[in-house]
């Protein structure tokens, strides 16, 4: 229910408007009456005998909601989620009208927010009650602790720490997945085929196969990572384009002035830094 309130006030806690401080009142007020209907009905539930849970062990007074807690519930998760909604469209927009610092911490808070509902959603859907009895209920009783991407991915934006490596991060992330994924699947196709039609002993074919996945790293993780820079890591790949530009160059060149200006163009281009300055030693 806070995260809404953290979104809003993202990065500085400050408001630019009479209209979204409006907003903050009506959602601290909605959320304070939906904290108190919860308290008065959970009250009036562990007064009743006898006490009714459901099959989570929560109360069901409170997990199926009826009567006056339902109408009055009802409303305020109504009221709560459209006020969410909007603190998210606020920052949505407010991205495309920044630049700089403030389009990089936004970055920050989108990646930390897709973590965190991709995380809601995989726990509220298999994650169980007591020891979990599957795979998916172990990765769904685990996946609670990806909510915690949100406030962590806020957290280093605020502070600024490695702010500008946030597109070498997607893009890394990104291509590891893809080449996971690929490798994955050429190993477990390489062991059915050599289980299945080779009639391969089964030591045999799970070395081989490993074997074969291991070399396979470094050139797909090459050919994937540029594939991926060039969509998500648009500053390396044209960093490296410019170098591979200016070394085409280079061979044909004789004057040492336009050599000298052509290297600090590039370098202005490839590493944007404030200050160049060229020696030459005679």
């Amino acid at each position: 229910m806070l995260f809404g309130l953290a979104i809003l006030l993202f990065p500085d806690g400050r408001l630019s408007s009479g209209f979204w401080r409006w907003a903050l009142r009506s959602y601290g007020v909605a959320y304070g009456l939906m904290i108190a209907a919860t308290a008065a009905e959970i009250a009036i539930a562990l007064r009743a005998r006898p006490l009714a849970v459901d099959a989570t062990g929560g109360l069901t007074a409170v997990d199926h909601p009826a009567g006056w807690f339902n109408v009055i519930q009802g409303p305020l998760i109504v009221i709560v989620t459209g006020l969410s909604l909007a603190f998210v469209a606020r920052q949505a927009l407010s991205w495309r009208r920044s630049g700089g610092d403030r389009r990089q911490q936004l970055k920050w808070l989108a990646s930390g927010a897709a973590v965190s509902i991709v995380c809601l959603v995989l726990g509220s859907t298999y994650s169980t009650t007591g020891a979990p009895k599957s795979v998916m209920g172990a990765i769904g009783s685990l996946a609670w602790l990806g909510v915690a991407a949100l406030p962590v991915s806020m957290g280093v934006a605020i502070l600024k720490y490695r702010l500008y490596e946030i597109d070498r991060i997607i893009s890394r992330t990104l291509a590891y997945a893809i080449v996971t994924g690929l490798l994955v699947g050429v190993y477990a196709g390489l062991v059915l085929l050599a289980t299945s039609v080779l009639k391969w002993h089964g030591p045999v074919a799970v070395a081989a196969s490993t074997l074969a996945a291991a070399a396979l790293f470094a050139p797909v993780r090459r050919r994937v990572q540029h594939a991926v820079d060039r969509r998500f890591n648009r500053a390396r790949n044209d960093a490296e384009r410019t170098v591979r530009a200016f070394a085409a160059r280079l061979q044909d060149a004789v004057d040492p002035d336009v050599v000298r200006a052509d290297l600090a163009g590039v370098v202005q281009d490839a590493l944007e830094p404030v200050h160049v300055s060229v020696w030459l030693g005679r």
